[in-house]
């Protein structure tokens, strides 16, 4: 009798032991799903890098270079959504194919083109700028969690390294931004 109370005590510490680590590991899994994602700022921007994002490179077709972020959106309404690049040249950023932006059932497509200038910004050093292109706006009805996808030739890998003979190596995507529209 006190060797199955010994078993049974055993058995039991192996089993709270067991289903303790599983709980740990799946926290620890979750954890790793809420670092990933990115949350709204107090103001209502949502910046997307693209150092950040999950990204799909064919560097033989670039047209298909893909980066996705998850969003937690916190406020719902319009917004404005801006690209920024890293160009050589701000009169023509030299995007092959336009630009797609989904959110859900949201898409923007446009060719960027440049709409400001922002000059000493440490994202970006000599000899490039960074030019910021208004893509248009669209609606977020609810909050909650989004992907976010943009499709361009400009997303390009963090080793890649351009031999600097053509205009295709003058122009990087960096980042996008959903601003709140304001009346």
């Amino acid at each position: 009798m006190r060797r199955n109370i010994y078993v049974w005590v055993i058995l039991t510490g192996v089993t709270l032991i067991y289903s303790c680590d599983r709980s740990v590991r799946s926290s620890e899994k979750m954890q790793v799903v809420a670092e990933n994602r990115i949350f709204q700022q107090p103001d209502g921007d949502i910046s997307l890098k693209i150092d950040k994002a999950e990204c799909y490179h064919d560097m033989t077709d670039p047209s298909s270079n893909t980066a996705e972020w998850s969003v937690v959106v916190s406020k719902s309404g319009r917004y404005n959504v801006w690209l920024s690049s890293a160009t050589k040249d701000t009169t023509d950023l030299n995007y092959k194919k336009t630009v797609l932006v989904s959110v859900r059932d949201n898409r923007l497509e446009t060719l960027p083109i440049c709409d400001r200038v922002v000059r000493n910004t440490g994202e970006v050093s000599g000899p490039y700028y960074r030019a910021d292109s208004f893509m248009g706006s669209l609606f977020i009805l609810d909050t909650g969690v989004y992907n976010v996808q943009v499709i361009s030739d400009k997303i390009i890998p963090k080793n890649y390294k351009p031999d600097g003979s053509s205009a295709d190596d003058e122009t990087k995507l960096l980042s996008v931004l959903l601003t709140p529209a304001r009346r």
